[in-house]
């Protein structure tokens, strides 16, 4: 089969839509044939290299995931060759005690399909049959690509960890991402008034079209949290939802009311953020880390774009053999949402 894979660690010039070997399902897998996957930054993270991972080479990633059954494990029941389905791209051991709990994320040997195991930017796919969930026909193969693992993650953070209730106040940090983007939809499901950080007033404006009603840029204001505390009566948030990382922790912090949570699922741009102590204690504020989500949030979202709730919100649609220079696109910030390639 083709796939989008590197054979060294590096830049997207490094990915090569070349020929792999064909996977192979065991009894309780089933082969999905890929029609669509989404970008993540987790697909440039995984082919610049991490240090920690040790990646077989050549590696393919792709953690968003849908497509169609194409064989069927000889212990599988419930799924038959042409289904439609999603993927769940949890990896879990279901033997310890955070699976015991489901707690998914939680497990002692997570992993994410597409960065501890070859991925969906490739023909097909070997997952686990109850990783997979049906699609209902009016639901596209590129809609729930694009849907998957931001949703999932956004969540948890904003319903599992940030628990944001009906009236409160919830700061997105740079919102376009995928993760930011889906989180501002999830608030507002959850009652909440939100308010959004971008660079690019052309975000903020789709930011507020998906239900946001404050948009600030950072850029033109560097004291943003100001304007964050003007937008509430100086009373500061109740959740910040970030996963920028260094160059916004300090002033997230700084935007929590008293008592208030920040939730945390990544740093993208850096792994070290500057954190003023007294601020923490004397506020008594809440740093909350969100990996993921566990297989009931999976499903409980997933309903939710089922159901017409929540929407996809994908930024272009482009061939397999282009992704190289999707990737880039992703890493320059430029897209709203999310980056979807096709076979």
């Amino acid at each position: 089969m083709k796939a989008l894979a590197f054979n060294e660690f590096g830049g997207p010039d490094k990915l090569k839509l070349q020929d792999v070997p064909d996977p192979k399902i065991k009894p309780n897998e089933v082969l999905v044939r890929v029609r669509a996957c989404a970008l993540n930054h987790l697909d440039i993270f995984v082919r610049e290299g991490i240090p920690m991972l040790k990646t077989p080479l050549p590696f393919w990633t792709g953690c968003d995931i849908a497509g169609e059954i194409a064989e069927v494990g000889a212990g599988v029941q419930g799924v038959k060759t042409g289904d439609r389905v999603a993927v769940n791209p949890n990896l879990t051991c279901d033997r310890c005690e955070f699976c015991a709990q489901g707690e998914d994320s939680l497990c002692v040997k997570y992993g994410i399909l597409g960065e501890h195991v070859p991925g969906g930017l490739a023909e097909y796919v070997a997952v686990r049959a109850d990783n997979v969930l049906s699609l209902p026909a009016k639901i596209s193969f590129e809609e729930a690509a694009s849907f998957v693992l931001t949703n999932m993650t956004a969540w948890r953070m904003v319903v599992t960890q940030g628990q944001v209730r009906p009236g409160q106040d919830v700061l997105v940090i740079g919102v376009g991402g995928g993760v930011s983007s889906t989180a501002v939809q999830i608030a507002r499901l959850c009652g909440a008034r939100v308010i959004v950080t971008s660079s690019d007033d052309a975000k903020l404006e789709k930011a507020k079209a998906l239900g946001a009603e404050v948009g600030i840029n950072y850029k033109k204001n560097p004291a943003w949290a100001k304007d964050v505390f003007e937008a509430t009566g100086k009373r500061g948030v109740d959740v910040v939802i970030e996963n920028v990382g260094a160059a916004t922790w300090k002033d997230s912090i700084r935007s929590l009311k008293g008592g208030g949570r920040l939730v945390t699922c990544g740093a993208t741009s850096g792994p070290v953020g500057e954190t003023l102590i007294p601020l923490v204690f004397w506020k008594q504020v809440h740093i909350i880390g969100s990996t993921m989500a566990n297989r009931k949030e999976f499903h409980d979202v997933m309903g939710q774009l089922f159901a017409g709730r929540l929407k996809a919100i994908i930024d272009e649609v482009v061939p397999l053999k282009d992704g190289a220079a999707a990737q880039q696109r992703l890493a320059e910030g430029k897209q709203f949402g999310k980056i979807v390639l096709t076979p």
